[in-house]
């Protein structure tokens, strides 16, 4: 640190003890500090550590907290348990030293275990990632960015987190079944059986002729709502999900897994061989109500976006972006440009259905010229030709502005 910043350092301070109570600049102070894991002040980090306010903490809790200023990351408390529960001891005493506590209160809370429960973000609670950052970026552009960041801002919102929840799994639910009808492209990953991790996997699985290894993972956002897995291919059936977990896949939980290329393109298969090869990494889900049974899935090819507003008021209360935001944060709802043709049709069919028009229902295909006011409109086929008496449901698809 260079010695003009410590000059500056130590005027601000000087101003600010000349401003400020020594209560008021510690305030400040525990409003500010970082207490590790994202949270910044005190009240921030009770919630986030306990889910708890700060005047419903415990002794134990409270002394936690304060323990935290020194070091947070040296405290951690999971990778660092024990030296977060001795200095947390160390506050306890210190407590009942300076007669904030009395001795036996501070025996009893020494003995509370260190339980932190941390307090997920609102985003990942209601699978609202492609909708928080929608907001993130507005505030970035309409208010800048030290107002986002360092201005203390309140942000609410339209969400509505029952009906976020459920487009999520509509949306999801849909590119899942829509790609499986499309059949079975094959593992996204074939493991190395002479590496280190195929050894591993030998030393695992023992016996088993065809022996694979996975790492933990995940597609299709949080796994609450599509906990697809990777997985490996064993002669068996089993599946290594992660270290020392497995679990049986059977054939009922891969029958949609057609070939879409080859001589059984399309056929639906009778065993595992004729899905799996030695080796194949695969991606799985939990059969529901099946304990230690998977179903085969497959990372969608397909994307797409879908908002849920009132229309009296305008206000977006759903909005999903895409099959994952973790594959992909472009939001498909907000950025993607779309040909104005798609956009308007859903209105024309909409006003033909109230006016008694059917998909069977015969139309003159012909050159037409409307007087606008502004000018003529001629609207033309794509084709340039106009092909007379059709049925609205053909005629639609070759209608273009």
């Amino acid at each position: 640190m260079s010695f003009s910043r410590k000059i500056k350092e130590a005027l601000l301070a000087m101003k600010i003890e000349r401003t400020f109570s020594k209560e008021r600049i510690l305030e400040l102070y525990l409003n500010e500090i970082y207490l590790g894991m994202g949270a910044y002040g005190v009240a921030a980090a009770s919630l986030l550590y306990f889910d708890k306010s700060v005047h419903e903490l415990s002794a134990a809790e409270a002394a936690y907290l304060a323990a935290l200023p020194k070091a947070p990351n040296n405290y951690h408390p999971f990778r660092q348990r024990e030296r977060a529960l001795e200095r947390r001891n160390y506050v306890l005493d210190r407590m009942a030293e300076d007669h904030y506590i009395t001795v036996p209160e501070a025996e009893k809370a020494k003995k509370e275990p260190l339980k932190v429960t941390p307090r997920p973000t609102g985003a990942h609670i209601f699978a609202a990632e492609y909708f928080a950052e929608e907001v993130r970026r507005y505030v970035y552009e309409n208010y800048t960015e030290k107002k986002l960041y360092e201005g203390g801002l309140s942000v609410r919102t339209t969400l509505d987190p029952k009906m976020q929840v459920l487009a999520r799994k509509v949306l999801v639910d849909g590119f899942v079944n829509f790609d499986e009808q499309q059949g079975y492209r094959g593992p996204p990953n074939k493991l190395d059986m002479a590496s280190e991790m195929g050894r591993q996997a030998r030393r695992y699985q023992g016996a088993v002729r065809h022996r694979a290894v996975a790492a933990r993972g995940g597609v299709g956002g949080r796994r609450r709502l599509r906990p697809h897995r990777p997985a490996a291919r064993a002669r068996t059936g089993r599946r290594g999900l992660k270290e020392r977990e497995t679990g049986v896949l059977p054939l009922e939980g891969m029958k949609w897994a057609k070939p879409n290329s080859g001589p059984s393109k399309g056929k639906t298969p009778t065993k595992v061989s004729q899905v799996f090869a030695v080796g194949d990494v695969i991606y799985v889900e939990p059969l529901a109500g099946k304990e230690g049974q998977f179903r085969l899935r497959q990372v969608p090819e397909v994307s797409g976006a879908i908002v849920a507003m009132d229309p009296q008021t305008g206000r977006v209360l759903a909005m999903v972006g895409g099959f994952s935001y973790d594959q992909s944060q472009f939001n498909r709802a907000t950025q993607a440009l779309r040909q104005p043709g798609s956009s308007f049709k859903p209105l024309v069919y909409a006003a033909a259905l109230d006016n008694g028009y059917t998909p069977s229902t015969v139309v003159m295909d012909a050159p037409l010229e409307i007087d606008t006011g502004s000018g003529i409109w001629a609207p033309e086929n794509y084709s340039k030709n106009s092909t007379g008496l059709r049925r609205c449901a053909s005629a639609s698809s070759s209608r273009a502005t």
